[in-house]
Formats: structure tokens, sequence, C-alpha cells
């Protein structure tokens, strides 16, 4: 049968980024693992539909726009123009990229929900819920924080625990506070809109569908804590809340004024409305793919989204008269040297300045690839590892065999291959038929295994070279005829040795075929030799090693930031002076004996100051804006008591009182007149 009769039909994506910030090493490690399938299955003749799209929706964006004096639409669509560098650097090769803002999201959004509300799985609540008195807003989940009422532990969101996992409703945090503000929050009542995932019919079909291989068995161990009854014979997982209150950035619900989808509500719609966008831009009838029963549709996601695209997501599907998924593939996270990343620690593995220090994207894409096998656990990063593992795998066993045999073929037979002889054949016929079995290894996403298998080959095929020595047949009269049947034997094997990491390392297979002068590989034509005759092109060094130095100034711990200057009060520290400098400033406390306002001026006080003389002197001071007169009478203070008298409009004035003040009146208002500690007399000098 041929590869075109069985050809599926497969939608694919990925967890939506949300739009608030640059994409991290995590979003990348996701995308290759996601990226590498659509190629297996492209390369196997089916039809793929790879699409993802950005987060747009929800508080956090909303409250990051205001923060920066911009619309929560200018954010994201600032986001989503730094994506291009993150994608095409590492040939992630999404078919369109789209934004859950988008008009499709919000007719997709309103129509399952009101499918769902037709279906009798929507319910109207009154309900108690958490108010920042300070911001003025009710809050989302996301930004309150408190105990976990499950485990205790401490600083977890308002809608479940990173610890234990557990769900739970904002209202059964303990020691709650606002995220935003601080503040205590207060309760007050709203009314929500919920989707009846306790219904009978829900947890029914999540059983099955659960159960129908559509999760891997680890995650299915997790996912059947939430669905099966608890000792209350009531399930762990409860109804779910899907709306939020104005003010809020999202999708507003239909006939609820001031009420707005939950953004976990429409982000995965998101993945339909990204395939619709993109089918509008094809002439493609949306609908109809969706409808037709024999598509599939498939998502990669990280093991901290699990409950919403495994529970709630295909619940929101199947009760909207929707396909479900077939599958969610589920990883785990990334470490670096067995430790959670950190920049300051100079642990993290920062995606665009690995590609700014001209570090190859497909040294990533393999060392990831070798390190994934399709279970949920975690991949870890080590330098030296992945150093060594690239060295040693792509340059030191795959790429060699084409140095060290096409040039012969260019310098001695102009660029055409020969005859393979019985031997060359035996060894091409052994990776032929490790084609088929890699090919499903790699479909099965066990990318290690696969990966592990190709290496294999390549170290046969490196047998060969050492036992053959190109180099010295060579040299020998004679011995063309071999040359030229070893040196074919070796380029048609790097070809079949491509075709299988091809969809690892796609840029280098482009540079193969370049090279080989052939169209595009597939595992169909795998097997096909390119036979005597065959004309190859210039060879050209496919990939350099990596250099340790890379290494170091990849984990670089970031210098520290240069303090920002303040400058103190407005203004800057006037010129150092000496000590005797100083002293010649007579400081002394004085006591405020009378206090007037001075007629004609809206500015100055007069103070009658007495400074332990025996006498009392008469002071100016433009304090009138800060303080009444009658507050000032019998308060202590500072004066420079060695002032030249200074003859003013309102009379003379004999020193000066010390009052603190901005630079900026404007900015920042008031004047402060210093104000000496009980026990204090009038007469002593400030030392």
């Amino acid at each position: 049968m041929s590869a075109q009769s069985t050809a599926r039909q497969l939608f694919v994506t990925t967890a939506l980024p949300y739009a608030n910030g640059n994409f991290h090493i995590g979003h990348i490690m996701e995308y290759i693992q996601a990226d590498i399938w659509v190629r297996v299955m492209r390369m196997q003749g089916h039809e793929v539909h790879f699409v993802g799209a950005d987060d747009a929706h929800g508080a956090p964006i909303m409250i990051a726009a205001e923060k920066a004096g911009i619309t929560p639409q200018q954010f994201v669509a600032n986001i989503a123009a730094g994506r291009k560098p993150y994608l095409d650097g590492f040939h992630i090769a999404f078919d369109n990229w789209h934004s859950t803002d988008g008009p499709e999201n919000h007719e997709l959004a309103k129509e399952i929900y009101l499918s769902l509300k037709q279906n009798g799985l929507i319910e109207s609540r009154t309900i108690e819920q958490f108010y920042d008195p300070d911001k003025g807003m009710f809050l989302p989940d996301r930004f309150i924080k408190g105990e976990c009422p499950k485990c205790g532990a401490k600083d977890q969101y308002g809608d479940n625990c990173e610890s234990c996992g557990a769900v739970y409703a904002p209202t059964e945090l303990k020691n709650p506070y606002s995220a935003l503000s601080g503040a205590t929050p207060v309760l007050r009542t709203s009314e929500h809109f919920f989707f009846k995932l306790s219904d009978k019919r829900c947890l029914d079909f999540l059983a099955q569908w659960t159960n129908s291989g559509a999760v891997q068995a680890e995650v299915l161990n997790k996912i059947a804590e939430w669905i099966e009854p608890g000792e209350d014979g009531k399930p762990k997982m409860g109804d779910w809340d899907i709306s939020r209150d104005a003010p809020y950035f999202g999708i507003e619900i239909p006939d609820a004024p001031g009420k707005y989808f939950y953004v976990w509500l429409d982000a995965p719609i998101g993945y339909l409305a990204s395939l619709k966008n993109h089918f509008g831009k094809t002439g493609r009838d949306f609908d109809a793919f969706m409808a037709d029963p024999k598509v599939e549709q498939y998502h990669f996601i990280g093991k901290d989204i699990i409950t919403f695209h495994t529970l709630f997501w295909p619940a929101m599907l199947h009760f909207s008269g929707r396909k479900v998924p077939n599958a969610v593939f589920v990883h785990g996270f990334l470490t670096v040297s067995g430790e959670k990343m950190s920049k300051s620690r100079g642990t993290g593995l920062d995606p665009l300045k690995y590609l700014s220090l001209g570090m190859n994207p497909e040294w990533l894409r393999y060392y990831i690839a070798a390190k994934l096998n399709g279970r949920n656990e975690d991949v870890d990063f080590n330098p030296d590892d992945f150093m060594a593992r690239v060295n040693s795998d792509l340059i030191g066993k795959y790429v060699n065999i084409a140095s060290r045999s096409a040039g012969f073929i260019a310098k001695r037979f102009g660029g055409q291959l020969g005859e393979v002889s019985a031997d060359g054949d035996a060894l091409l016929s052994h990776l032929r038929d490790g084609i088929a079995p890699i090919a499903e290894l790699l479909a099965e996403r066990d990318y290690a295994k696969a990966l592990r298998d190709v290496m294999a080959l390549t170290d046969r095929v490196n047998e060969y070279v050492d036992a053959n020595k190109p180099w010295e047949l060579a040299k020998k009269e004679g011995m063309e005829g071999r040359l030229h049947d070893v040196c074919s034997t070796c380029i048609e094997a790097f070809r079949v040795l491509t075709v299988l990491l091809k969809p690892v390392l796609p840029s280098l297979a482009a540079q193969v075929e370049a090279f080989l002068n052939i169209g595009p590989m597939t595992f169909a034509n795998a097997s096909q030799p390119l036979g005597a005759g065959h004309a190859i092109g210039e060879y050209k060094h496919l990939m350099q090693r990596v250099d340790p130095k890379m290494l170091d100034a990849l984990f670089e711990a970031p210098a520290a930031p240069e303090p920002e200057k303040v400058i103190p009060g407005g203004e800057e520290i006037a010129p150092v002076i000496s000590i005797d400098d100083f002293a010649k400033i007579d400081l002394r406390i004085a006591q405020i004996v009378q206090c007037e306002a001075v007629e004609g001026s809206t500015k100055l006080l007069r103070l009658t100051l007495d400074v332990g003389e025996g006498r009392t002197r008469n002071v100016f001071s433009g304090i009138a804006s800060m303080y009444k007169p009658e507050d000032l009478v019998g308060k202590l203070t500072v004066m420079v008591a060695n002032l030249a008298p200074r003859k003013m409009k309102f009379g003379v004035s004999e020193g000066m009182v010390l009052a603190a003040s901005h630079a900026d009146e404007k900015a920042e208002p008031g004047i402060y007149v210093l104000h000496p500690w009980p026990g204090a007399k009038p007469g002593m000098r400030i030392h």
C-alpha cells in the first residue's frame, strides 16, 4: 500500500505561551519536540497542520499593560513581535501563529460556551470572591496567594498548588493576601458561571477518554486522582469557575455584561482559532476539516498544565459537540546540571544568548532529542555532556563519513558515484533494514532510543571506513576501482543516515540534499540508492565542533548591574569641605518664643527666637505654606547663629532657621523645620 493511500490528517499544537514575556528554554524544548514529530509525520507522507498562538488574555496582561502605559492589545503585539527570532533560530516550522485575541477565538469561545449551556452544563451561582480594597477590583486567582488548604505550602496561587497539585477555590486558601498590593483581601458577592465538571456525564466521559490511550501512563495515574470518588464519595475535581468580573482583558460572556471568560477557557480554544485562521488564509474549510472523523488532534504540553488539558479541555470539546484530542503528549521540565535554572547563578540557558554566541541551533535540537523518550520525565542539560555528545556523535561519527569520502569522489572520479560491491551492499542493506524501526521510534516520540540506534548504524559505517581506509587506498596503484567503490558506499550510507536524522537536523539535511544533488529525502525514498553515475556536488564542511569557550560564555553569570545613581532630595551632594570649614558654621538650638504671619507676604513667617543669649532674635523664614504660627510657638528648632544679619523688605533677619525640602518643589512639595529631641535647650551648639 502506498504512503499516500494511508496518509493521515493531523492537527498538532504546542501549549500557547502566555504573552507577558519572551520565550524561555522550556518553550524551545517543547517546540523542538513537537517540530521533530511533525517533520517525522510529513516524511512518512502524512498531512500535518502545525499551529501555535499567543495566549493573550487575563488580568496579568491587563495589569502589565497598565503599568507600561499602553493598551493590552499593544502589549501583546509587542511580545508577539519578538517571537520570530526564536522560532526561526531553532528551525521551528509552525504553519501558522495567531493570538487568542483574534476574531476566530472570540467567535469559537462563545459558540462552545453556548453549546455547553444548551447541554445543561453551565450554572450561574452567586459566590463570595476576594476583592482587593486597595486596587478596587476583584482579584483573579493568580493574584491571590496564601497557604495551600491541602498541604500547607506557603505562597501558593489561588487556583492550584504547585507543591501538591491540588485544585481549589481561592477562598479555601489560608492566610490569603493580594499579590498586587499585599493587602488582605475582603470577601464580596458576585454572580459567576460554572462548567459542571462534577456532572456524571462529564465524569463518565473523562474516565473513558483518559483510559483510551490519550495520555501517558504516568499522567493517567495523576488524572485518576481527580476523577475517582474520594472518601466522601465525591470526586476531588469540583465544578470549574469559568467567569471573571470586569475590569478584565478577555472575551465577554454572551448575555452577561461585565462578565468575561476566564483565560483558561478561551486559551485552549486558541488552538482551534489558529487553525481556523490558517485555513482562512489558505482557502480550506475549517468546519469540514474538524468534522472529518479521520482527522487526528494532538497537543504537546508541559507537566505543569496537565489538569487543564486532560480534564477541562476534552470535556469542553466533547460536550460542545466537537472532536476531542487523540492524545495529549506531556513532557517534563528542563534542568541544567541537575539544578533548576537560575540566571543569577549562571545556570540559566537563554535561547537568544545561545544563538548570539554563534552556537549551532541543531546542536541543541540533537541534544534535547537524545534525551527525550516520550514519557513525562525531566530533561537535564549538562554542558560537558552536551559538548561530548555533539562533538562525538555529529562531528566525529556522522559528518566524518562524508568528509572522509566526498573529496576522493570529486578529485578522482569527476564527482560521480561508482558501483558498490558485495560488502558495501551488505552494509547498505543493514542500514536500510534499520529505517522502518527507527522511523517508528521517532513516530512514538522515543527520540532517545531512535538516535542511539542511528548512532549504532553510524558506528557500523565507520567500522567499514576504518577497515577499508580510503586514504590508504588512494595511495596504492591499481586500487582506483576499490577506492571508488568504498567512497560511493560511504556516500550512499551517509544519505541513509541523513534521512534518519532529518527531522532532528532539518537545516543540515537541506545542506546534504544540495550537496548530493537530490530532492527532499523521505522515509519512502530512503532505501532507493543514488546509483552509479550519480553526480554529487562540491562538499563543504557541514558542522563545526562545540567550542568550550562558547559554553563558558553561555553560562557565565551576568555581571551585577551598575547601581542606579540616586540624587538625594533632588540635588547633588555639595563639594567636600574640611572639618575646619564646618567649624565656621555656628548651629544653635533655638526656641520659638513668638511666631506671626508677615503682612504683605504669603511665604514668610516672623519668628522670635531665644538662642540663650539673654535676648531674642528676629528671623524671617519661608515656611508659611506648611505651618500655622500658633503651632510653632514654644517649639525647639535649629538655627545658623553666626550668619550675618540681612536687611529685608519686612525688617532685619538675624540668622536662619534650618528646614528640609526637595529640590523639585512641584514634584515633591513641602518644607519641614528641624525639631530637636526633648532635652535640648536654647543656646546649645550643634557639633
